[in-house]
């Protein structure tokens, strides 16, 4: 019986990478019938603040505020070590000065928004940016700093830009736990059976993608923004690993710790019991 489910990704090379395999019908897809639209995160983000994906790619600190409607896949995210928003300008500033000044954040509902305001909690004077927009905005002084993602951790200092702090090592340092940046969550009243199989199916695209590594580099380059090819392969060695594959123990200790973050700083209510689809 075929299961029509509609299904959210971002365009950055680590996202098309880990699904070429599922669009692409290189995989048995076991019946699922999946329409899938590519999306920038925050627009992502927004949808599933109205409950208008099945499944979707998100930022981990909008997870954490829908809870109540989705649920998370062990496979499909984006955590690790080293791999954080950067807070990045074109002037060096103290620490203390950054609440005063004028920052791009890629949305407010982004993880990159969380970390800053996780070390900075007193830095109010944000302006969303599309994330791709933000090392423009800084280098034409639209805005004092900003906090990159994704590609533009490789290419800041050729704009003549320094790095003021990296937010993930920040979270690390203080949490001793890797960075939970972008999730793949399902709906919470899709059938349990249809939850597992989609998890178990993005793990075997993902498993795919990696022992082909060839095989994607056509599907990724075509939604990669005109990115070179080494930052392409930079940004997928970065975010997709093992948490990619299965979250594991220390991928969902993490997880944990940074929904009772939020719920410390007073960003969300309690949690459901079960945040993590079983499989």
């Amino acid at each position: 019986m075929s299961s029509k489910l509609t299904v959210g990704i971002s365009p950055c090379p680590n996202d098309t990478f880990m699904f070429d395999a599922i669009i692409n019908k290189k995989i048995d897809t076991k019946g699922l019938d999946i329409d899938i639209q590519l999306l920038d995160v925050e627009e992502l983000n927004k949808k599933a603040f109205k409950n208008e994906l099945d499944i979707t790619k998100l930022s981990y600190f909008t997870y954490a505020q829908i809870l109540d409607n989705y649920i998370l896949l062990n496979s499909g995210s984006a955590l690790g070590f080293n791999c954080g928003p950067l807070l990045v300008s074109k002037n060096k500033f103290d620490n203390d000065f950054i609440n005063q000044i004028r920052i791009a954040i890629p949305g407010k509902n982004t993880t990159a928004n969380f970390l800053l305001s996780y070390a900075f909690p007193k830095a109010h004077n944000k302006v969303d940016y599309l994330f791709s927009d933000i090392e423009t905005a800084i280098v034409n002084e639209d805005v004092d700093a900003g906090v990159i993602i994704h590609e533009n951790r490789f290419t800041f200092e050729s704009k003549g830009l320094i790095k003021i702090m990296d937010l993930g090592e920040y979270w690390q340092g203080s949490t001793g736990f890797p960075i939970p940046l972008g999730a793949i969550v399902v709906k919470r009243d899709i059938p349990e059976e249809t939850k597992i199989q989609f998890d178990n199916l993005l793990k075997e695209s993902i498993q795919f993608a990696l022992d082909n590594p060839e095989s994607s580099k056509e599907f990724v380059k075509q939604h990669a923004q005109e990115m070179q090819d080494d930052v392409i392969q930079k940004h997928i060695d970065l975010y997709v690993n093992e948490f990619s594959l299965d979250l594991g123990i220390d991928g969902k200790k993490a997880v944990n710790k940074l929904i009772n973050v939020t719920k410390e700083l007073g960003m969300i209510k309690d949690q459901p019991e079960r945040i993590i689809v079983e499989v």
